[in-house]
């Protein structure tokens, strides 16, 4: 494996991907659709260049001369067409490309909970996109599906988030506060990834990416206030209650902080169920404790 086309490559677990593949001694194309790309154009074996990956001639244009594309693209928020448009329209783009320019090999990072009969938008179209591409197999794409549960890190967008919050409120009012997840370390997904493209044997294969630990909500916001040294009330909200509170967040300016999709689908817990490998077939023996990663990094 020499070199990689990265989609996704500019943001949280893209960043850290571009790292684990650099140390690999592995050549990455990252494509974003605004230069510069800061957080990774500086890495020594990392190229990006601007284009958009909902434009099928871009994509086939950039394949070719790539030995593998992994997919990271995602979001948390949306309607049913925007949801359709990243998590099942793109991967069914970018697997026909494959398969048209003969750049065969593919790791798809997907979702914990990505279930077509799912409760919310987000894991129903992350179930759509995995199927996109399981039809793509018969026709020569090698495939490796990674989901993730809540993935953490020093600079992510959940922990952080809850710390920030918790800085300024003086008290956290919490929908799905007895939702439970398995929390993963970023850069035991990015060595998943880097281990899955090494791998022949993990084609064809769903794996599931899921800490040690699992986490009530409630516990995750409460750690992340003693982490930041702001510890405050965490109170859970009824049913009701929450609802009001997801759909008054979506009529906030910018990205919501809790959507009733988001709601939707912390009516189930984000936990592996066991039925697909984890991380100790990827690479990773023994993966990071959400509370050893976090007593390392200083309080903010």
């Amino acid at each position: 494996m020499k070199q990689v086309l990265l989609l996704g490559g500019s943001g949280f677990v893209g960043r850290h991907v571009c790292e684990a593949l650099n140390r690999a001694g592995v050549h990455v194309t990252v494509v974003t659709r605004r230069l510069p790309a800061r957080s990774v154009q500086m890495l020594p074996l990392v190229t990006v260049v601007q284009a958009n990956v909902h434009d099928v001639a871009a994509l086939q244009a950039l394949l070719p001369g790539h030995d593998a594309v992994v997919n990271l693209v995602a979001i948390l928020h949306g309607d049913r067409a925007s949801f359709d448009k990243v998590h099942v329209q793109l991967p069914r783009q970018l697997a026909h490309a494959c398969v048209k320019t003969g750049v065969l090999r593919m790791v798809h990072v997907s979702a914990l909970g990505a279930d077509l009969h799912g409760p919310s938008l987000y894991q129903r179209s992350k179930a759509q996109g995995e199927a996109a591409l399981q039809s793509e197999v018969v026709h020569g794409l090698q495939l490796s599906v990674l989901r993730p549960s809540v993935i953490f890190g020093e600079d992510d967008a959940f922990i952080n988030l809850f710390a920030r919050l918790q800085s300024v409120a003086p008290f956290v009012p919490l929908a799905g506060a007895d939702t439970r997840f398995q929390p993963v370390w970023v850069q035991d997904v990015a060595k998943a990834v880097v281990h899955a493209l090494m791998h022949r044997d993990t084609m064809g294969q769903v794996y599931e990416l899921a800490g040690p630990q699992t986490f009530t909500l409630k516990a995750l916001v409460q750690h992340a206030g003693r982490w930041a040294g702001h510890p405050r009330l965490v109170v859970g909200l009824p049913e009701a209650m929450a609802y009001l509170q997801a759909l008054a967040m979506e009529m906030l300016p910018g990205p919501p902080l809790m959507s009733r999709d988001n709601l939707a689908s912390m009516q189930v817990d984000n936990i592996a169920n066991g039925h697909a490998p984890g991380l100790s077939a990827l690479g990773v023996p023994v993966a990071a404790r959400l509370d050893s990663v976090f007593a390392l990094q200083p309080q903010v």
